[in-house]
């Protein structure tokens, strides 16, 4: 995969340092409202159901496209586990007009960048290139929504990356099976639990009509997001999208949706799950959140960053600095269009147990929800929220992901507009009422993951065995990005 979307672990803390207290002026200075300056948008649907936002910017000149589907891993046929990703591959490879990875080729070569990534709710396609090839580039991405080479050759050649991404990330990663299991152990009901990345054995077991009846399902302009950011011309914009986007046949079939609501939990449950080579236990507890478009969402995801975001955060600084229990901890919002979850995870050092990371893990989590939130402590991790995305928003690709995050999951671009300024709003009462709705007073599950046992070897295999070194972690699972 292109690009993976997991939950990525915190950096490795190795000793013990001095932790920094914001001080008095630090808190006055970021106290007061960050202005932040508005994507000025243009929106266009065309006669075919595609729309097109576009974002003028001419600080460089470079321009993004990106093509956002709504097609991702809930939408996985039953049995057919990894086919949102698997398209992710195939849309780089041949179509009519097209050669394989010669999309590459248009972008590469001419000193721009492209990707792709497969979320629960949505493909997204991504390129940055100078602007002068603008046209072209346009060009190739019609020329893939509307003549890819669904064949067997690319078929088959697709699917083998795929699983063997799936090897990579999952089986070898010591701590690959844990996160992995996040979604399937958390979600009872709604598709989000059979993950994004795919099952080999399901792979395995598709056809090619499989794929090719996906493809005409979720492939087509009706379904597509069109964002074009950085340095054009909109009259130009208009006439090359109206040229090779307007032709492009809209289906008169309609667009199957998910329409699964995860039931609310009744009791707390807890799974033991074990790999093969797992160096220090480790543990997650898991809660259902809010969708993206619930008004609690930006409480909790200042609530994470509380928790979880830098070195001086609360659960480093308790559990790997102060304690000394853990290697890595996290806290995270997975923002959904349906149920959302909410996750607190730990892997252990010197001895700590699976029972005893979660016991810490409560009782920070308990502390934020109860005890008085320091006002620099808040003003920091709000501002630093606000400079992470507006350093994003710098360039043509991060304002066109701005945008599609708020199509996306909040059915309006205009969201990417007010999102920092909801950031900037929360107050304490609001981070200790979403945690204590979401967390504290919710039904959880908590997932177990240890060393596997070994089986007992027999006195004849004993004799035969060669001493072997045992085999060494490889760090925290790392999310897929940018390809090599």
């Amino acid at each position: 995969m292109r690009r993976l979307a997991l939950l990525v672990l915190g950096s490795c803390m190795t000793a013990t340092a001095a932790v920094p207290v914001a001080s008095p002026s630090l808190s006055a200075a970021v106290a007061e409202a960050v202005a932040v300056p508005p994507l000025a948008f243009r929106d266009r649907t065309l006669a075919n159901g595609l729309r097109v936002v576009s974002v003028q910017d001419h600080s460089s000149p470079t321009v993004s496209v990106q093509v956002w589907y709504g097609v991702g891993g809930k939408d996985d046929p039953a049995g057919r586990s990894g086919f949102a990703h698997l398209f992710e591959h195939l849309m780089f490879k041949s179509t009519k007009h097209l050669a394989n990875e010669q999309f590459d080729r248009l972008t590469e070569d001419v000193g721009g960048t492209n990707n792709a990534s497969t979320h629960e709710d949505v493909t997204n396609y991504y390129a940055v290139v100078p602007s002068n090839h603008l046209e072209r580039l346009l060009w190739a991405e019609a020329e893939r929504m509307s003549n890819l080479d669904v064949n067997d050759a690319n078929f088959q050649s697709e699917r083998a990356v795929v699983q063997e991404e799936y090897r990579q990330h999952v089986l070898a990663d010591p701590y690959g099976r844990f996160f992995e299991s996040f979604a399937p152990r958390s979600y009872t009901t709604h598709p989000y639990r059979h993950g994004v990345i795919g099952d080999i054995a399901q792979l395995d077991a598709a056809t090619l009509a499989d794929v090719r009846a996906f493809h005409a399902t979720y492939y087509r302009p009706d379904n597509a997001l069109v964002i074009v950011a950085g340095d054009f011309d909109p009259s130009e914009l208009d006439r090359w999208v109206d040229r090779y986007f307007g032709a492009i046949a809209r289906p008169q079939t309609p667009i199957p949706r998910v329409d699964v609501r995860e039931p609310a939990r009744t009791r707390d449950t807890t799974f033991r799950e074990t790999g093969p080579n797992v160096p220090l236990p480790a543990v997650a507890l898991t809660w259902l959140g809010p969708s993206a478009r619930s008004p609690d969402a930006a409480a909790l995801h200042v609530a994470a960053a509380l928790l979880a975001e830098g070195d001086s955060s609360r659960l480093y600084r308790s559990l790997v600095y102060r304690q000394e229990i853990a290697q890595y901890v996290g806290f995270s919002i997975d923002p959904t269009t349906d149920a959302g979850l909410v996750v607190a995870y730990a892997i252990g050092a010197n001895g700590a147990t699976p029972a005893t990371l979660a016991a810490a893990l409560d009782a920070e989590i308990a502390k934020l929800a109860s005890r008085p939130i320091p006002a620099a402590e808040l003003a920091k991790v709000k501002l630093q929220l606000v400079t992470q995305e507006l350093e994003e928003r710098e360039t043509p690709i991060g304002k066109g992901m701005a945008i599609g995050e708020a199509v996306v999951y909040h059915g309006d671009p205009a969201f990417a507009n007010r999102d920092l300024g909801e950031l900037q709003a929360v107050s304490a009462a609001d981070v200790q009422r979403v945690l204590r709705r979401y967390v504290i007073d919710a039904k959880r599950v908590t997932i177990e993951y240890t060393q596997e046992k070994q089986r007992k070897a027999t006195p004849r295999s004993l004799r035969q065995a060669k001493a072997t070194p045992h085999p060494a972690a490889d760090g925290p699972p790392r999310a897929a990005g940018s390809k090599p």
